[in-house]
């Protein structure tokens, strides 16, 4: 029992430990990197080395395909570009095996990394900026090495209780039941670099053979789609696309892979007794994932092809409908627009404040089409109406509607601009405001009320004072060292986005409560 209790708490702290390091890079190389990523992706084969540049860096395969799934749906790249990085997102992530190989089973840093750790919490908790980012990451490398450790202790007990003999065979039918344990696990754990470091550790204590922990890591392939499924679910039909081409690019090299695996066993047998196992497992995993690659890099367009005639795009529902016969009746017509702005504002609301929430969500931002032929509508509706002179209270429902427009439309404006949305929510001073603007504008998507408009007000003041506070701290600190200056420049564009999105729905609040208040049957409604 003592044995489970070490390889549970082992994984436990090497997750957390994973994630530490991998959220420290990802906030490190910020924007930068995402952009850096949009702009770089201009073939295929620039994807491919982009993605697998962009994985290893932040040590998450999943994060580099959510962002690129991302990236599809806002229009930012195609979706043969997109498939690039994919492809090259399975090359980066085995750099993790071979970090957690060398660092945690060639050099047995373990002891040191329990050293290391106690300086790195204290740059964690008492440095700012790049000093603290730094410090997360050490810390997160030094958690994953401790858990490391733990697992190859507790492993090491259970390795003489559990043979290979105790699961499934090398047969055909016993690889493709470890392809499914591989899969299984990596979906439990969501992460396939934590369940290829298990597969070394159960392969280094030997209750795993070589054979069997290939099939393993095979299956783990399969499982690290289930993140990049779960981003694209209510998304765009670009989105669900790369989401859907990413399973079948793991499916097809996971089936290629099975029968290559029992064909070569006794040649990746005979490699692992020339150096050792878990080199000759992660040479098979990276190779075949470099081979996957080479096949389907030459066919890309087709593979798109394919993929767009399987998520066929949908007819598309129209967000309002506006009856032009309204337009014969100026109030039925104000009262018409008005609630097609309701609709186009709720859905805004709820959009941003799903993408300003931890965890932050962008599907609803990046399927925001309908609004935007909403708005269009709108707009022709509101140019078609024709209000007699006499009509005070009709025209002053009318220019506020048309002030509604114009802030709906700067907020749909706003929202390609997701990034800044990251920034906000990765700096610790900015990260309660930005929460808060978030709550509220959920609160707004749900129903826009007169005291929202207030609570908005007071929200407002209090971004802006911690705007200024802030921007005054970066100076400093840039001039101090603790910041680059694209990171004063990054948080600085950030904060201004949220003041003016802020600012945008105050606005559409306000204007809708005076239609409201010009129209008398609107107010009974």
């Amino acid at each position: 029992m003592t044995t489970l209790f070490a390889l549970a708490g082992g994984i436990g702290i090497f997750l957390l430990g994973m994630e530490m390091m991998t959220a420290a890079l990802r906030e490190q190389a910020g924007p930068g990197l995402r952009g850096l990523l949009a702009r770089t992706t201009t073939t295929p084969l620039r994807g491919v080395v982009t993605g697998a540049a962009t994985t290893a860096v932040i040590q998450s395969s999943s994060a580099t395909t959510v962002m690129t799934v991302g990236f599809v749906g806002a229009g930012l790249i195609p979706m043969t570009h997109a498939l690039g990085v994919i492809y090259g997102a399975n090359i980066g992530t085995t750099a993790t095996g071979w970090l957690v190989s060398i660092l945690g089973f060639k050099l047995d840093l373990g002891a040191f990394a329990a050293l290391l750790l106690s300086p790195a919490s204290l740059a964690v908790l008492l440095a700012r900026g790049p000093f603290a980012r730094a410090g997360r990451a050490v810390a997160g490398l030094c958690l994953l090495l401790v858990g490391l450790d733990l697992m190859q202790a507790g492993a090491s007990e259970l390795g003489a209780h559990v043979t290979p003999d105790d699961l499934p065979g090398t047969g055909v039918m016993g690889l493709i039941a470890l392809a499914g344990i591989g899969l299984v696990l990596t979906v439990v754990m969501q992460s396939s670099s934590a369940a290829v470091a298990v597969a070394l550790v159960m392969l280094d204590s030997g209750a795993l053979s070589l054979v069997q922990g290939a099939a393993i890591v095979v299956g783990m392939n399969v499982g690290t789609t289930f993140t990049a499924m779960l981003a694209s679910v209510g998304g765009s039909r670009p989105m669900r696309q790369v989401a859907v081409a990413n399973v079948l690019f793991n499916l097809v090299t996971s089936a290629l892979a099975l029968p290559l695996l029992w064909v070569v066993a006794g040649g990746l047998e005979g490699l692992g007794r020339a150096t050792d196992a878990a080199t000759a497992l992660l040479i098979f995993h990276t190779g075949f994932n470099l081979a996957g690659t080479a096949l389907f890099l030459p066919l890309t367009d087709r593979f798109a092809g394919l993929v767009a005639r399987l998520v066929p795009d949908r007819p598309e529902i129209k967000l309002v409908s506006l009856d032009r016969a309204a337009l014969a009746d100026a109030d039925t017509a104000l009262l018409t627009a008005q609630t097609a702005a309701d609709v186009i504002a709720g859905r805004l609301f709820a959009a941003l404040g799903a993408a300003m929430n931890r965890p932050p969500d962008y599907r609803a931002l990046a399927a925001l089409g309908p609004v935007r032929a909403a708005l269009d509508d709108l707009r022709a509706f509101l140019a078609d109406l024709r209000i007699p002179p006499d009509r005070g209270r009709a025209r002053d429902a009318s220019a506020a509607l048309l002030h509604q427009v114009d802030h709906l439309t700067r907020m749909l404006a706003r929202c390609g601009q997701t990034a800044h949305a990251g920034v906000l929510l990765e700096d610790r001073i900015l990260r309660r405001g930005s929460l808060a603007v978030g709550a509220t504008l959920r609160r707004l998507g749900e129903a826009p009320t007169a005291r929202e408009a207030a609570r908005i007000a007071r929200l407002g003041r209090f971004i802006d004072h911690r705007r200024d506070r802030h921007r005054r701290g970066l100076l400093l600190g840039e001039h101090a060292g603790l910041y680059s200056l694209p990171d004063v420049f990054a948080h600085t564009d950030a904060m201004r986005w949220l003041g003016r999105v802020l600012h945008n729905a105050e606005r559409v609040v306000f204007y809708r409560a005076q239609t409201r208040q010009a129209l008398p049957a609107a107010s009974q409604s």
